[in-house]
């Protein structure tokens, strides 16, 4: 007899019957979001054989050159989610402001934001990339269009956060607020399959991600912090070891899995990123929701990500985010508890 496998729909069905009120809507919407990530998949192994690398010719509004694959999985994602009446709006790094639903369908309970493909400039060098998606609940009147107010609510409002990574193979992540569960997609049954249960990253980690080539643009504390991380002290377990892949989903995804932290701090090389880059509604917050679900922590260095109020659809934050200990120690640097 085969071996049984749990796919992706029946452990969100099983999930939602431990809500004797659930409705079926927010199992619907993983269902889409994972049908999603199965197009943008196929299209991600695609890549190199038709003319949908490079860029698109349009920017974002950050001023940031389009890829084609950027505007094709925004495409993906939109009209997946769109059909199904499970949300009153959407919103998307890719799109400026909120995406409304069309007049002609349903207006539903959930608001979704997303980056459609986030680390798409690493893809011509096979590099992982990912989806990564945020869903609430609203917070306006049903039976109506969804509205700023739906939108810029914190993190811990979320009901469900994760990310799809395209490498080697197709993973999809989430959580719902009981643990951290990953699925690969098996193409001989075009299925997302448990394989990741509950998921808990290290306390402690090994590894640091982090852009040295800014060294010179970082505040005091974070030069102190990397300093720390390299210097080699054998009984404290230093130095860590440097791992910094560029593609924010990849290098998160290896630090849940084997303990770690990620740092994208503010800096000084321009008045705008002193607040950071990463943006709070479509990478920090569903990350840190993932994370903090796994037992690890996400800060801007000195407040959790999720307790951050929003005050714009495309706010830009620092982000400091993995194992416990690691994030407590960084932390410290970044305050000025500690120089060394």
């Amino acid at each position: 007899m085969a071996n049984f496998v749990q796919t992706l729909n029946r452990h969100i069905i099983e999930q939602e019957r431990l809500h004797p009120k659930a409705t079926g809507a927010f199992t619907a919407l993983l269902t889409d979001i994972a049908l999603a990530g199965k197009i943008i998949s196929y299209h991600v192994n695609k890549a190199g054989l038709v003319d949908i690398l490079g860029k698109s010719g349009g920017v974002n509004i950050y001023g940031e050159k389009q890829e084609k694959l950027d505007v094709f999985a925004n495409r993906a994602m939109v009209r997946a989610l769109v059909h199904g009446g499970q949300l009153c709006a959407m919103a998307s790094e890719e799109a400026d402001g909120i995406i409304p639903i069309p007049s002609d369908y349903p207006i539903g309970r959930y608001i979704c934001c997303f980056d459609p493909l986030d680390g798409s400039s690493n893809i011509e060098a096979n590099v992982s990339i990912g989806t990564i998606f945020s869903i609430f609940k609203r917070v306006t009147p049903d039976g109506k269009p969804g509205t700023d107010a739906d939108i810029l609510q914190p993190g811990r409002n979320q009901v469900a956060a994760g990310y799809v990574i395209y490498g080697s193979s197709t993973m999809m992540v989430y959580t719902t607020g009981s643990g951290v569960y990953g699925f690969t997609l098996d193409p001989s049954y075009g299925e997302f399959i448990l394989s990741h249960e509950n998921l808990k990253i290290p306390k402690k980690g090994k590894t640091y991600s982090i852009n040295e080539s800014y060294i010179d643009y970082w505040d005091e504390g974070v030069v102190n912090y990397v300093r720390w991380a390299k210097k080699a002290v054998p009984e404290d377990g230093r130095p860590l070891n440097s791992r910094y892949i560029g593609s924010l989903v990849a290098d998160f995804h290896r630090n849940l899995l084997y303990g770690g932290i990620f740092l994208y701090p503010g800096d000084n090389k321009s008045p705008s990123r002193k607040q950071g880059k990463l943006r709070l509604m479509y990478e920090a917050n569903p990350l840190a929701f993932v994370v903090e679900q796994a037992g690890g922590r996400a800060s801007d260095g000195y407040r959790p990500i999720m307790d951050i109020k929003p005050t714009d659809v495309h706010q830009q934050v620092p982000l400091i985010i993995g194992s416990e200990e690691d994030v407590n120690i960084a932390e410290d640097f970044i305050q000025g508890k500690r120089k060394e």
